[in-house]
């Protein structure tokens, strides 16, 4: 009986190993066989923009709708004359939004239907290529305040009219270096890096140059004249 016994175990002993051996096969027949390296590589660019846009407007606050078109006329006049004397040469002018302003009932605070104002409101945008002259004037044409001029100023914007170029340059700036990654992480195990098996582009990141804000979804920064240009590629090689 207990020969049997110890048969029996000498039996489930082998069928374990065997098991075990085809098990340990099968594992490092999947490791062989994706014999691939994947890694993330990364080219900057600093550039300066080449184009900048300035968007304001213009107010006036009349009694009558006569009276306010005659003083927003008069601020236009003084702000051509200004924007010529920096060199503007292109001024956008959209279109007039102009609406009444009613008095409020002094016991209730309700809006009557007696007009208070007319009140104008004229969007202007101006461009250049020159980006200093763009901030120049960004900074400085709140000084028309002085001379009656009632003028909201938003932030200037600048664009790299070449960016989709570089954009094709820095992909493939970022695949050999991708690569220089590869080779140096396969150095130690003796084996080099093959030929691409895929390419994945990342987002690209335009930020100011000191910024190191990053997005899943990439940033468009226009607010700073110079910017750094960063594009990212996942690359897989074939391990040789």
């Amino acid at each position: 009986m207990l020969e049997k016994i110890a048969k029996l175990q000498i039996l489930t002993l082998g069928v374990l190993i065997a098991l075990g051996l085809i098990i340990s096969t099968k594992i490092a027949s999947n490791t062989v066989s994706k014999d691939i390296i994947s890694v993330t590589g990364s080219a900057y660019e600093i550039v300066k923009s080449d184009s900048g846009t300035l968007n304001f407007g213009l107010s006036v606050k009349r009694f009558s709708k006569q009276e306010a078109y005659t003083a927003m006329q008069t601020q236009k006049q003084i702000v051509e004359k200004y924007l010529k004397d920096k060199g503007i040469t292109s001024i956008e002018y959209k279109p007039v939004n102009g609406y009444y302003s009613y008095k409020r009932d002094p016991k209730t605070g309700a809006y009557t239907e007696v007009p208070e104002s007319y009140n104008l409101n004229l969007p202007i945008m101006i461009s250049s290529n020159n980006v200093e002259l763009i901030k120049d004037i960004s900074n400085d044409i709140t000084g028309l305040i002085n001379k009656g001029v009632d003028i909201n100023v938003y932030s200037p914007s600048y664009d790299y009219s070449k960016l989709p170029e570089l954009k094709v340059t820095l992909l493939e700036k970022a695949s050999q270096d991708a690569r220089n990654r590869a080779a140096s992480m396969l150095k130690p195990t003796r084996n080099s890096v093959g030929k691409i098996q895929s390419v994945k582009m990342g987002v690209y990141q335009i930020t100011p140059v000191d910024s190191t804000n990053v997005s899943d979804m990439g940033i468009n920064d226009t607010s700073s004249i110079d910017k750094k240009v960063t594009a990212v590629a996942n690359v897989s090689f074939k391990i040789k």
